[in-house]
């Protein structure tokens, strides 16, 4: 991309420069746009959109269940829920089925999750005799249906590909962009060896969000997570698992991998206890993983799952998930939208669940983008 050198440091090069294209990056890109603002950038260390912590997770669409004993984030989800699906039709695995069940020692009684269900409005049925009997009797105290379901990453970053062709809005990708300061009226950005001029800036780093050259207030945790990938036994196909409530796992169909030796579609498994390798807070580097921890996750899983002793390890993905340092010791999942102090016309957006993309929408639409530039 090429700069006019004599207006390279005078005038505005970009009504909104977003840093960032994973799927908030690449949707709140757009937004702006439908805003009104016209010279809008994405810019991407990445070689493609969609590439890190979009892609790398258990691509599940939440609808309330996950979070029985964080009632607003619970609520905050079921409302999006059909929304997105009705939004993101095309990416969404709609023939998948899903079931929760209850592990004896949970922190939720099956009747207390039966009641959270009726609160959010979430449908809830205990799970058929076929179903249920996929379970350890003695490890899982009961298991129910519900309304759950997963998206492809790359169904959903071709659709975004075409959006953002369609909106005009440029995308910079194997480039690394670096906010430098500014003032109330500017935000001068390093984008590779350029500087460039934006009014305004959106950082949508996720794991690198404080690494941007914007300060931010809130505490974040960083965590190296593995994603287990597994060709499942026939029982598991369009199914997906999840056992609840502590350091239990959950198993599900991953859409956005289609490995070469089959036609079957893989699933993701992620463990509370298992998957995390290492933590650290802000910024702080994180160790490459020192070994996989596949085989515990498949062995403590089996104990309540009898037929993923069946299931067949094709790998792990590893990716770093971030979270607000706050909500550590629950299961509080709100995003971040964080104003910089320093630089008003800068704003840090942190995405906890893809569905939370509602809430930023809300939140730019309530924003003064044509403010006096």
């Amino acid at each position: 991309m090429a700069f006019k050198k004599e207006t390279l440091h005078h005038n505005i090069n970009f009504d909104a420069l977003v840093i960032g294209a994973g799927f908030f990056g690449i949707e709140i890109a757009l937004e702006l746009r439908r805003l009104g603002l016209r010279r809008v950038i994405v810019v991407e260390r990445e070689a493609g959109i969609l590439r890190r912590a979009s892609a790398v997770n258990q691509a599940r669409i939440h609808n309330g269940y996950h979070y029985p004993r964080a009632l607003a984030t619970a609520e905050r989800s079921r409302a999006n829920f059909e929304t997105f699906v009705r939004d993101y039709h095309a990416a969404v695995l709609t023939k998948m089925q899903h079931v929760y069940a209850v592990a004896a020692g949970s922190r939720v009684s099956p009747a207390q999750f039966e009641t959270f269900c009726r609160v959010i409005g979430a449908p809830c049925r205990p799970a058929p005799a076929a179903v249920a009997g996929l379970f350890d009797r003695g490890t899982v105290q009961a298991a129910f249906m519900v309304r759950e379901l997963a998206f492809d990453h790359a169904v959903l970053a071709a659709r975004l590909r075409h959006a953002m062709a369609d909106a005009g809005v440029s995308l910079l990708l194997n480039t690394q962009a670096l906010v430098l300061g500014g003032d109330d009226r500017h935000v001068d950005v390093a984008i590779g060896e350029r500087r460039v001029r934006a009014r305004h800036v959106v950082n949508c780093c996720y794991a690198g969000i404080a690494e941007a050259g914007v300060a931010i207030r809130s505490g974040i945790r960083r965590e190296l997570a593995e994603l287990v990938l597994l060709a499942p036994p026939p029982e598991l196909m369009d199914l997906g698992v999840t056992v609840m409530d502590g350091p239990f796992f959950s198993v599900m169909p991953y859409p956005g991998a289609r490995p070469r030796d089959t036609s079957r579609r893989l699933h993701s498994l992620s463990h509370v206890r298992y998957t995390p390798h290492a933590a650290a807070d802000h910024a702080a580097p994180l160790p490459p993983p020192a070994r996989s921890n596949r085989n515990a996750m498949i062995r403590d899983g089996q104990r309540y799952l009898p037929c993923l002793t069946r299931a067949r390890v094709v790998g792990s993905l590893f990716e770093v998930k971030t979270t607000l340092a706050r909500h550590e010791g629950d299961d509080g999942r709100p995003v971040l939208i964080e104003r910089s102090a320093a630089l008003p016309r800068v704003i840090s957006v942190l995405g906890a669940k893809i569905d939370n993309i509602y809430e930023v929408r809300r939140f730019l639409g309530s924003q003064d983008w044509q403010m006096a530039a």
